[in-house]
């Protein structure tokens, strides 16, 4: 018996991540591999239609109520199996669940979900795949559980053509990228474009950072029908082909991992258009406690001084005079009073490239002042 394929479906709420994780494990299953599928969000609705539109018990509800009772958790109290007549294999599914809304934390379900299926062998288990599907869009260190643990062999990154479900397929990246530079073993595969328009904003991200497109899926409203229904969209030929090649790929290993790191923040907004690189203007404290109405644009020591000295005006006017680059860290850490890791992130550099830059601004300032 071999060690089943592990793998991490993320991406944002809402853009078709189950609908997705649903057609692969179907997929699979209609090749006749044997797929569990774990649904790891607090909304437990993973698996509804892999089951016909029944609702599983969490292991997070049934863990609690053997607890209450001193009694032993079993595999059949948390694991279930559908039988489908034309499939060649059973489906099996879990749902992690977690706490009710606004009861507890979402990402320690995750974790303690984890643990108790750890505990029951979830990775010995006669098994051909394990597909995980991962709510992407938190930060919450339990949702990030599969790639700072290396429970999942491999990830595979859902995104629409926008900009939030791409920005939130970037942090995954960089994510497990972060988690490779401290031993995470999780391996990207790549990216899948869901309810594609066609207006290649997802495949010119992918391109920029790096990342191989596994599969574009346009809007399909069939295949909205079926899963709406709780049937498989795989069924309609021209969904269940790029599904099965997809599958067919994993199964055979003749997908390259990729290498991307993801983008940084300035880099990646300047995918969508040009990016304005103006400084937000402070408020302070007089205006937001009703003492003093601030003047827009008003200098935060002229906000808090009724008069500005001489050697400020003499500060202010030679601060103008240095490089651009100069100029920017030199206000963001001096005036604004930022850290030089927070300016560093405004930027998009790194903080010791903060750090130097406004040492030569100082330097230069000096020199300007006493010049002049």
């Amino acid at each position: 018996m071999s060690t089943p394929r592990t793998i991490a479906i993320y991406g944002k709420g809402g853009i078709g991540k189950s609908f997705t994780t649903t057609n692969l494990s179907a997929t699979f299953a209609l090749m006749g591999k044997r797929v569990l599928q774990l649904g790891c969000d607090p909304k437990h609705d993973s698996t509804t239609s892999l089951f016909g539109g029944v609702s599983l018990p969490t292991v997070t509800e049934v863990f609690a109520e053997k607890n209450a009772r001193n009694e032993e958790l079993q595999i059949s109290d948390i694991v279930f199996r559908r039988d489908i007549p034309d499939f060649p294999q059973p489906i099996y599914g879990v749902e992690l669940g977690g706490p009710q809304v606004g009861r507890g934390c979402g990402g320690r379900g995750i974790i303690s979900g984890f643990d108790v299926l750890e505990k029951l062998g979830l990775f010995s288990w006669d098994l051909d795949v394990i597909l995980m599907d991962f709510l992407g869009d938190v930060v919450c260190g339990g949702f990030a559980t599969p790639l700072a643990r290396s429970l999942s062999e491999e990830v595979i990154l859902l995104t629409n053509n926008d900009r939030q479900s791409i920005f939130t397929a970037n942090n995954i990246c960089q994510a497990n990228n972060y988690f490779k530079t401290v031993g995470g073993e999780s391996k990207l595969l790549g990216l899948i474009i869901n309810r594609d328009d066609g207006s290649g904003i997802a495949e010119k991200y992918a391109a920029e950072a790096g990342i191989t497109i596994l599969m574009k899926l346009p809007h399909n409203t069939a295949a909205r029908d079926k899963d709406d229904s709780f049937d498989f969209a795989v069924r309609l030929p021209e969904i269940g082909e790029p599904f099965r090649k997809l599958a067919t790929d994993i199964l055979e290993r003749k997908i390259t991992p990729c290498e991307a790191a993801g983008l940084d923040f300035q880099t990646f907004i300047r995918l969508f258009g040009e990016v304005n690189e103006a400084h937000p203007t402070p408020a302070s404290q007089d205006e937001l406690t009703g003492q003093k109405q601030q003047i827009n644009g008003e200098r935060p020591e002229a906000a808090q001084n009724d008069s500005v000295s001489p050697e400020s005006e003499k500060l202010f006017a030679c601060i103008e005079k240095l490089p651009d680059s100069e100029k920017e860290i030199y206000r963001l850490i001096e005036v604004e009073k930022k850290s030089a890791a927070e300016a560093a992130g405004i930027k998009g550099i790194s903080e010791a490239e903060a750090q130097e830059i406004f040492s030569s601004a100082r330097t230069h300032l000096r020199k300007l002042f006493f010049s002049v």
